[in-house]
């Protein structure tokens, strides 16, 4: 007969710790990037629970120096791919080539092994080359000649695409907006942070920013996460507003299991980054939207609409919230 052995609960002393390195992270981000710090905490959340984003906006809003000041505050090594219809696959994730020297196959990796990809415009590519990147996305590896190689870790991939300017472009399918943990959109900078901008206050350069936390430390974020503590009937609030996403005669398909289990891991990074050892229903408010929007299919429309992420709000508006349970 098995027997499960439970986790120890998080110290409050190490979540406070782990709060502190992600509002540094944080800081340094706004250095260079000058966007809201709520999204910047989403995306720092993202990458500590190893998932991938999805960023949808306008040209100028500062997407690639996001992604580049990301890398810079992790100590990463950056990957960028700018997408063309005529982009192939192997120029994402790396060829073989023979060595005439060594008579021997090597492989050459692509701009997919590092720690931060960015993939700029990533509907302007064939479905063909973005379903290379379906692999690497979720198994952290790529196949080449029948061998294995994998990526970096941590691995974080963050795809940006345009949305006003569709001629041309291929709209990612639904197999492929499911691989990104979150789907966010930058906006216009505040008012006070624009109008600096404008009587001249410079922006950090990412390069400059220092490390706060290597990729190892990264990893222990994530373990640290596994022991923030979950009530049951938080788990049970999720479960009641997946399955009424389920039951909702507007959606050709609700949120997936993958999708449920994506929410709850996501909420404890987003926990730990608040300084606490355990989820609240308000965290799971708070990233529902990111984190599921983009996994329904409405009847009129395409996954990942904005029509979606109006459902989605009236399923939270319609699901009783548990009474608060301290940390469970």
């Amino acid at each position: 007969m098995s027997t499960t052995t439970a986790m120890p609960a998080l110290p409050d002393e190490e979540a406070l710790l782990a709060a502190a390195a992600f509002e540094r992270m944080a800081a340094g981000i706004q250095a260079a990037a000058r966007c809201d710090p709520a999204t910047v905490r989403l995306i720092l959340t993202a990458f500590a629970a190893g998932g991938h984003v999805l960023l949808e906006d306008l040209p100028g809003m500062g997407k690639t120096t996001l992604a580049r000041a990301l890398a810079a505050v992790t100590g990463g090594k950056i990957g960028r791919v700018q997408c063309t219809p005529d982009l192939l696959p192997s120029d994402v994730t790396g060829v073989t080539i023979f060595n005439e020297r060594s008579r021997e196959f090597e492989f050459h990796p692509g701009p997919v092994f590092a720690n931060v990809v960015i993939v700029d415009e990533i509907n302007r590519t064939s479905p063909k080359t973005q379903s290379a990147l379906l692999e690497v996305m979720q198994e952290g590896r790529i196949t080449v000649d029948g061998k294995a190689h994998p990526v970096p870790r941590p691995f974080l991939v963050v795809a940006t695409q345009n949305p006003i300017d569709l001629e041309g472009t291929f709209p990612l399918p639904e197999a492929q907006l499911d691989r990104f943990l979150m789907r966010l959109s930058l906006g216009y900078p505040g008012e006070e942070a624009e109008l600096s901008l404008l009587r001249g206050s410079s922006l950090t350069e990412p390069e400059d920013l220092a490390p706060v936390l290597i990729g190892e430390e990264m990893a222990r974020l994530g373990a640290a996460a596994e022991r923030v503590a979950v009530a049951e009937s938080v788990n049970q609030y999720v479960l009641r507003l997946a399955q009424r996403t389920r039951r909702d005669p507007r959606l050709r398909a609700g949120v997936s299991l993958r999708g449920s289990i994506a929410l709850c891991r996501t909420a404890r990074i987003y926990a730990l980054a608040d300084g606490r050892g355990y989820v609240t229903p308000d965290d799971v408010k708070a990233l529902a939207r990111p984190v599921w929007a983009h996994r329904l299919v409405p009847l009129s429309g395409a996954a990942g609409s904005a029509e979606t992420a109006e459902l989605l709000d009236g399923v939270l508006a319609e699901v009783p919230v548990p009474a608060p349970q301290g940390n469970g």
